[in-house]
Formats: structure tokens, C-alpha cells, sequence
């Protein structure tokens, strides 16, 4: 924020708008692109008793890519996967989100509660 400060003081008072709106831009899209922080502040684990992950370690699934199949989710991406329903945690933004090891392996499948 302190470079923000000092981006929006180098600027004349009619471009200090323009310049606000820039660090403003800025600072959402650092907060956005540690959305899945919930995800390793939560300390979640799986059934393995393996962290889920850090920041770098899950992606957002699409939901068209989801398929609820009567024992768990059908995930088409690359590789096809299903995930049991017994390995899927709870999504604390509504969101369906994969984590994976380094291997690409799944480690933490996360879904939103079923609608009721």
C-alpha cells in the first residue's frame, strides 16, 4: 500500500482519481488471486491426513466440468477422475476446488453442500 501512496503523490491532482482507481485495481486483484487462502487457513486435511495445500497447490473447477454420479463427482478435465463422495469436503465459498501434489495427483476435493 505504501507504493500506492507514493504512485498516487507523484501524480498532479488531475490524474490522482486515475491513479487511485490503478492501486485500487491493484489491491483486488492481489486479494483475488489469494482467494483459496480459506482453504489453507482452515487447515483442512484428507482422509490421508495430508494438508490440502498452500496457496499455489488448488484450482477453481468449473462447475460444467462437475458431475454428481450417485457415489460421488465425475471431474472432466484432462484425465477424468471420480471423486467419492466420502472424500469430498465441504466448500466454505460455493465453489468446487481441487488441490493436487506435485505429481498432479488429487490430495483435497472440495464442493459446495448440496442444495436442499
Amino acid at each position: 500500500m505504501r507504493a500506492c501512496v507514493a504512485f498516487v503523490s507523484n501524480f498532479k491532482s488531475g490524474s490522482c482519481f486515475a491513479a487511485l482507481v490503478v492501486c485500487f485495481s491493484i489491491a483486488v486483484s492481489m486479494s483475488a488471486s489469494g482467494h483459496e487462502s480459506w482453504i489453507s487457513k482452515g487447515k483442512f486435511k484428507n482422509a490421508a491426513n495430508e494438508w490440502c495445500c498452500g496457496d499455489i497447490d488448488c484450482v477453481v473447477i468449473p462447475e460444467s466440468r462437475v458431475h454428481p454420479n450417485g457415489i460421488g463427482y465425475d471431474l472432466i478435465l484432462e484425465r477424468s477422475e471420480t471423486v467419492p463422495y466420502p472424500e469430498t469436503l465441504p466448500s466454505q465459498d460455493g465453489q468446487y476446488w481441487r488441490c493436487q501434489r506435485s505429481d498432479g495427483s488429487r490430495r483435497c476435493f472440495f464442493a459446495p453442500p448440496p442444495s436442499m
